[in-house]
């Protein structure tokens, strides 16, 4: 078990694992994202306007206490670590964290292509079925995960899209609700990544949501309500399910990503941002 000193920092010590160096850990993005965050916002207490300015927090140390490595690469997945945050008071701010990165949820909308554009109804929305370790179960019903890589929406979930329905779901026709929601950080004010927090106590993962709208003909959409109810077949890992848009708060309610979504979309169309 190593230690080393963070470069550009004021003497922050840092405690490695076995099976993990320096240039590794400061090569995984997520780390360096969460790092560049912490310590921009951090420097802001110099401002006198600021409420820490008279006993602000500092970085002291970080503990590195796990590692997950993924694939054939033996790439870094999953990181957690302790993050050492004092005042001159001896206060402290929490500091357990789940490192793991940014991912993106994908709101898939289809609706009959005899209708109007314009028109509000039979909208309908496309679901994930698949199992969930974490959080203990087989059936959980999400928002479509995954990440927009190469111009396309890709992971399984994208994968059993464009198996099932024969979608295939590309950048330049995504519109990025929370960008559209969360406004840009204004000179001087917080940095902070433009997604949701699903679990900002403890980990740093954040989910920008995209929404896909596809007008299709209303026999082919009325196949795939009839086809797409989340039923797997023996064996499958995931499955998927069609909606309608007014129940997705509902149908999705375990889901934090269904949830925002659901909210973005209803609030952005109010606002008449969308």
């Amino acid at each position: 078990m190593s230690t080393f000193t963070l470069p550009d920092s004021d003497n922050v010590h840092v405690k490695l694992v076995d099976d993990l160096s320096k240039d590794q850990l400061l090569g995984f993005s997520a780390f360096k994202n969460w790092l560049n965050t912490l310590q921009s916002n951090l420097a802001l207490q110099s401002n006198p306007a600021h409420e820490f300015h008279k006993s602000p927090y500092t970085l002291r140390s970080i503990t590195i206490q796990a590692i997950d490595r993924w694939g054939a690469a033996n790439r870094i997945g999953f990181l957690k670590l302790t993050a050492s945050i004092k005042n001159l008071s001896g206060e402290s701010l929490p500091g357990s964290i789940f490192l793991r990165g940014a991912s993106v949820a994908m709101m898939v909308i289809l609706q009959p292509s005899d209708l109007p554009p314009s028109s509000p109804e039979e909208k309908h929305v496309i679901l994930t079925v698949q199992p969930r370790v974490p959080a203990g179960g087989l059936q959980f019903v999400e928002l479509p995960a995954g990440m927009v890589d190469d111009g396309t929406f890709t992971g399984s979930a994208a994968q059993e899209i464009k198996e099932e329905l024969g979608l295939e779901i590309p950048e330049e026709e995504l519109v990025n609700l929370t960008e559209l929601a969360i406004p840009g950080s204004k000179e001087g004010g917080e940095v902070c990544p433009r997604g949701i927090f699903p679990s900002a106590g403890g980990c740093d993962e954040f989910v920008p949501v995209f929404l896909y709208e596809k007008r299709v003909p209303r026999e082919q959409l009325r196949e795939w309500t009839g086809k797409l109810t989340g039923l797997r077949e023996e064996g499958e890992k995931i499955s998927l399910k069609l909606v309608r848009l007014e129940d997705l708060w509902w149908e999705g309610a375990r889901d934090a990503k269904a949830l925002g979504a659901w909210a973005l979309w209803e609030g952005l169309k109010r606002s008449g941002k969308l």
